[in-house]
């Protein structure tokens, strides 16, 4: 079920990551998905957030997310 979880998790913020339009919104949006799946993994959920923030962030830098 952990599995199922997390994987949901990532399609979501997947499928919602091309609707962000600043880097603001893509750091809020990758520090919950950071969270969820720390959270469903059973892991720290603020690094997890934290971690999501910064790949939110610099995602269309890396040009992940464009």
């Amino acid at each position: 079920m952990r599995k199922y979880s997390v994987l949901v998790a990532v399609l979501a913020v997947s499928v919602l990551s091309g609707c962000y339009a600043t880097e603001g919104q893509r750091a809020l949006g990758g520090a919950a998905a950071g969270a969820l799946i720390a959270d469903a993994t059973d892991t720290n959920v603020v690094a997890g957030a934290a971690i999501g923030a910064l790949a939110g962030t610099y995602c269309d830098d890396m040009g992940v997310c464009q």
